[in-house]
C-alpha cells in the first residue's frame, strides 16, 4: 500500500479529441488497430493506454499512464515511428493534451510544440502503483 505524500514519478497523458471519422469506424480502429498496436509493443514502463468515448461518440479521450518520464518518451518515440501516427489524425482532431507528473525536459521539449500543458506532481497517494 502506498504512503501519503510519497514523491511520484508517474506520468499521465490526457488527450482530448473530437472524432472526425464515422463513430463505428473510429471504435473499430481504436480497438482493433491502435490499442492492439500499442499493446504489442510491450513497453515495460507503460502502465495503461485507454480510450474513452462520449455518449454521442463525437468526443474521445485517450488516457495513458507511465511509470516515469522516460517511459512516456519511449511511448512517444515508438508512436512517432509507427504507422499509427498518421492514422490518428484521420480519426481525431486533438483539442487538448494534458500532462500530469514530473516531466523531464526532453518530454517537455517534445510535447510543447503540440500545445501540451504540464502539471507537476504535488502530493497525494496511489495505492495501485506500489
Amino acid at each position: 500500500m502506498g504512503e501519503l505524500n510519497t514523491k511520484s514519478q508517474k506520468i499521465i497523458f490526457i488527450i482530448q479529441c473530437s472524432v472526425k471519422s464515422d463513430a463505428n469506424e473510429f471504435r473499430k480502429w481504436a480497438n482493433d488497430r491502435a490499442a492492439k498496436y500499442v499493446f504489442d509493443f510491450k513497453e515495460v514502463k507503460t502502465i495503461s493506454y485507454e480510450w474513452y468515448l462520449s455518449d454521442d461518440n463525437k468526443e474521445a479521450t485517450l488516457v495513458e499512464s507511465f511509470i516515469d518520464s522516460d517511459g512516456a518518451m519511449q511511448r512517444l518515440n515508438n508512436h512517432m515511428s509507427s504507422p499509427i501516427a498518421e492514422e490518428v489524425l484521420q480519426h481525431v482532431d486533438i483539442k487538448k493534451w494534458l500532462v500530469y507528473g514530473n516531466s523531464k525536459q526532453d518530454l517537455i521539449d517534445t510535447l510543447t510544440p503540440f500545445g501540451a500543458s504540464f502539471n507537476r506532481h504535488h502530493c497525494g497517494f496511489n495505492h495501485s502503483s506500489e
